[in-house]
């Protein structure tokens, strides 16, 4: 499938996911049973993921949303940029992170940093995909879909410029 200027092939496909994503709801309502926990959802990728795993969350929960941004192209710039803030107090809340992708690294644990700051009852991450290089850097998470090689994907909510996140699938870019 080619995509803006590159080709790319299924990697993981939407019934897996799907499959993975219940499993997670399912061993977060048992976490977080009489908790009301708090998704905090990163914009723009993770909107997908978090819509099909807040339906398989039976427990009172509430959900809010940020936008962080590092990614230009297929390559991370570097610089996290906060581009819309936290519009909730999570002071003593249970609080849970929803990602897309966690990549290097780098954003999320900029955005843990932060978020510590306001004395949270508890801070975690549900993510996705997690790629080796932020599992090699010590950030393993609880609550991961699927571990995954370095390489760039696209599809169910990742994007490559913006193109892709439609896709049900996920794809990788093919050997050229």
């Amino acid at each position: 499938m080619l995509v803006k200027d590159r080709n790319f092939k299924i990697f993981i496909h939407e019934s897996q996911i799907q499959n993975r994503i219940a499993q997670l709801g399912k061993q977060i309502c048992a976490d977080y049973a009489d908790k009301n926990p708090l998704f905090i959802v990163i914009l723009n990728g993770a909107f997908i993921f978090a819509a099909d795993l807040i339906r398989h969350i039976d427990i009172d929960s509430e959900i809010t949303f940020v936008k962080y941004s590092s990614y230009e192209g297929m390559e991370s710039t570097g610089v996290v940029d906060e581009l819309i803030g936290l519009d909730a107090d999570i002071r003593e809340r249970h609080i849970i992170i929803v990602e897309d992708i966690v990549d290097s690294g780098m954003t999320m644990r900029e955005m843990l940093d932060d978020l510590k700051k306001y004395s949270p009852a508890s801070l975690e991450v549900v993510t996705l995909l997690q790629k080796e290089k932020s599992i090699a850097i010590g950030q393993k998470f609880r609550y991961t879909a699927f571990q995954i090689s370095n390489e760039f994907v696209i599809g169910y909510g990742l994007d490559y410029d913006q193109k892709g996140r439609n896709l049900k699938d996920i794809y990788i870019v093919e050997n050229e």
